[in-house]
């Protein structure tokens, strides 16, 4: 049975799949990249010193991942242009929403501790964040938690997840893609540091814990919580 290739609301993972293909691969490419390292060395006779290993694979790795990635996300966006243009819709109602919501909240502080000291900090200090700025900063926080549980207690990120979307401030897809982004930017960081390696072992290390990052990224970009809103 084959999946049709035009669905109103595709599965997430259809929606990324070619982002998904290409962590895949990543993983591959960072196990492919670190065996170059050991492989020689388990190859090498135990009274050989100095194994020579070649670090190209690794440095044309850590150099091609973002671009490839990025490739990846314009070909699913260009495949759904719907889901895309659906997901651009919710993102400012939810965004609204949180705004509302600092506004409100900011309205409360004003009302209890007085408008200057509520909303004006005193001289030489960080101004609070405006309401725009609080909705913004809302959504990656949120994410950020759910990675955090999602590696450690999976159900536990599902109930976070549940009251995070019971105030209209979010939907389960933004958290999950917000989640997702923080995943691929941190397996991309990790795999910047391997642009001059000097390090062998370190660096065919580096590139296995590059592999489980993106490992994670499938895991959340793969996930279809629709439960999750009942």
């Amino acid at each position: 049975m084959t999946a049709p290739d035009a669905l109103e609301t595709p599965a997430r993972r259809r929606r990324h799949a070619r982002l998904i293909a290409t962590l895949a691969e990543l993983i591959g490419d960072c196990a492919r990249a670190a065996s170059t390292v050991y492989g020689p060395i388990a190859d090498a006779a135990p009274e050989q010193s100095g194994v020579p290993v070649s670090l190209l694979p690794i440095v044309v790795l850590s150099a091609a991942a973002g671009p490839r990635l990025d490739a990846a996300r314009q070909e699913d966006a260009a495949r759904w242009p719907d889901a895309v243009a659906r997901e651009e819709t919710e993102g400012q109602r939810t965004f609204e929403a949180r705004c509302a919501a600092a506004e409100a909240d900011q309205v409360l502080a004003d009302a209890v501790l007085g408008p200057d000291e509520a909303g004006h900090p005193a001289p030489g200090a960080v101004a609070l964040p405006t309401a725009s700025q609080s909705a913004a900063m809302a959504l990656p926080a949120i994410s950020a938690d759910f990675l955090a549980s999602f590696q450690e207690d999976p159900e536990a990120a599902i109930e976070l997840v549940r009251a995070a979307i019971a105030s209209g401030e979010f939907t389960v897809g933004q958290i999950l893609d917000d989640a997702v982004d923080t995943a691929v930017l941190a397996g991309l960081m990790i795999l910047r540091g391997l642009q001059n390696p000097t390090d062998p072992s370190a660096a065919a290390e580096t590139c296995l814990m590059a592999a489980r990052q993106f490992a994670l990224v499938v895991m959340v970009a793969s996930a279809d919580l629709a439960d999750v809103a009942v």
